[in-house]
């Protein structure tokens, strides 16, 4: 792929957005991207034939979205070359751990000038690569056309156009106010930043917060207990961002302190209903069964402690987590977990 224009050079909105994954997230960001430029054609790409058909015929992902009506400028298709063809913004939603393994087919048919977009929260297993790492691999691309999308954004709430901020994040900052222009809905309010590496860790790290949240939950402990781990959660999640070249600033916004409330707080999060479910006593491989929907902290948890150990990061909270989905350890005998770390301050930036 040869070098692009940068995007700092254009003024006009995007008049054609591909959107690769027709799952929650994916189809409600179209949706917001619809509703932000009405005359502009956001095309989704599914690998069912069939939630295609119901999407451009008539307007509703019921498998995931249940009654809600998509904008009249979104249509779909299983054909990958067709959605992504023209398109000025390509934003890409499949599960975290299928990424690499779908991009080598799509480089060819990614537009010479498009901008990559990540919604994706997860680290990928066997390298620990953050999303945009693995897109800018495999695509081929330069930094400038990357950009990462994340925050407080529980998707059914987004598409019942409940109002909502999130934080789009590239290291050109013009890129990024691009990007946010396009998906300025009313209800959907985007800030902008040039730390992807902050924006993407709290994205990740907040799923396995989650899940310590959602199994303390499911052991019908207190609120005392999962503001306790969530408070604790944040400041792992900081001390990680922070030691990969992450601002600490991040992680007190919207991508990361936003980002972990909702997500461990709400039982429209996957990660802390499937969290409770293994609270309750049900085995992984039940919880799986039991849920639709890919909970990517129980994907992501093990590479987010791989990544954690190569660099000296004490993440207590997350090695817990990892060691109930391995089995080593009891949700029983996870609590006197959660916070054993040795006696400091507070403030002090190692705790």
């Amino acid at each position: 792929m040869t070098a692009a224009v940068g995007v700092q050079e254009r003024t006009e909105p995007p008049g054609r957005i591909a959107v690769l994954g027709s799952g929650s997230w994916g189809s409600t960001f179209a949706k917001v991207l619809a509703d932000a430029s009405p005359g502009t054609a956001v095309v989704l790409w599914s690998r069912r034939p069939e939630v295609a058909e119901e999407i451009t015929s008539v307007h509703r992902n019921s498998r995931y979205l249940g009654d809600t009506r998509l904008p009249d400028n979104i249509t779909a298709s299983p054909d990958v070359a067709e959605v992504l063809a023209g398109a000025d913004l390509v934003v890409v939603a499949v599960p975290a751990q299928t990424l690499r393994a779908q991009l080598p087919a799509w480089r060819a048919l990614v537009p010479e000038r498009a901008v990559v977009v990540s919604l994706m929260k997860g680290l990928e297993v066997g390298t620990d690569a953050r999303m945009s790492e693995v897109i800018a691999e495999e695509l081929g691309l330069p930094a400038h056309r990357i950009a990462v999308v994340s925050g407080p954004n529980l998707a059914l709430e987004i598409a019942r156009e409940e109002p909502t901020a999130s934080v789009v994040a590239c290291p050109d900052h013009a890129t990024a106010a691009w990007i946010a222009a396009a998906c300025t809905a009313s209800y959907f309010r985007p800030y902008t930043s040039t730390d992807v590496i902050g924006v993407e860790i709290g994205g990740i790290v907040k799923n396995v917060i989650a899940l310590a949240v959602g199994i303390c939950e499911g052991r019908r402990m207190g609120d005392n207990t999962k503001a306790s781990v969530i408070t604790r959660g944040l400041a792992e999640t900081t001390r990680l961002a922070v030691a990969l070249g992450g601002k600490p600033e991040t992680m007190a916004g919207l991508a990361g302190m936003g980002d972990l409330i909702a997500t461990c707080s709400s039982a429209l999060s996957r990660n802390h209903t499937a969290g409770n479910l293994l609270g309750q006593g049900l085995t992984l491989e039940q919880v799986t069964v039991r849920m639709n929907q890919t909970a990517e902290g129980i994907k992501s948890a093990e590479a987010v402690l791989a990544s954690a150990g190569k660099l000296g990061v004490d993440m207590p909270i997350t090695a817990a987590v990892v060691a109930v989905l391995q089995g080593r350890l009891s949700v029983d005998d996870l609590g006197p977990r959660l916070l054993a770390r040795h006696l400091k301050p507070e403030g002090d930036p190692a705790t």
